[in-house]
């Protein structure tokens, strides 16, 4: 499946296009290219993976964090925009992780040795998941282009996606966050 022509351009623009990533396929989850918030009709049903921790290759189950909000950022080494993404994000997590913030970066690099030295290179240090066949952004969250990040509530319900990466939208991120940081636990 292509992308159409006008949304692949859009994508160039902000990050990485579905032709450079592993074979993703299907509609990306309630999305347009940019932002995007879950309409009211969608389901409110918590996200569900498990992947591995980088490097140890421990278990990580998404479920572990209900109660906390989560950033999840879909990433890989080859992607430029992610080089500018991440750090901005480990900064988000420094500024609100006192405050319940969880932020994850989801490689979907074939090569998981690749993953060192970019972090080294960008001197970034957030916790990375290791999503082996890039089989979580597949099937579970349909990304089609990178980076994308998936702000998730403390029930474990995706509310907002962020297609590509720009730092001029800094407040609209940081206002995701306030948000979901905002609502009780449950």
């Amino acid at each position: 499946m292509r992308l159409p022509l006008a949304l692949a351009g859009a994508l160039a623009l902000a990050g990485c296009t579905k032709s450079t990533l592993p074979p993703l396929t299907g509609p990306a989850p309630e999305t347009s290219a940019g932002s995007a918030q879950a309409p009211e009709s969608a389901p409110r049903t918590p996200l569900v993976f498990q992947v591995k921790r980088y490097p140890s290759g421990e278990a990580y189950d998404l479920a572990s964090d209900r109660g906390s909000v989560v950033l999840l950022d879909v990433w890989a080494t080859w992607c430029e925009p992610c080089r500018d993404a991440l750090p901005f994000y480990e900064n988000l997590a420094r500024e609100y992780g006192g405050r319940g913030l969880k932020v994850y970066a989801l490689s979907v690099d074939e090569d998981p040795r690749a993953i060192a030295p970019f972090l080294q290179e960008a001197k970034v240090g957030l916790p990375v998941l290791l999503d082996e066949n890039a089989q979580v952004a597949e099937r579970t969250l349909k990304v089609k282009g990178m980076p994308t990040t998936y702000y998730i509530d403390r029930r474990g319900v995706v509310r907002h996606v962020e297609e590509g990466f720009a730092e001029e939208f800094f407040a609209r991120y940081q206002s995701h966050i306030e948000a979901l940081l905002a609502e009780p636990a449950p």
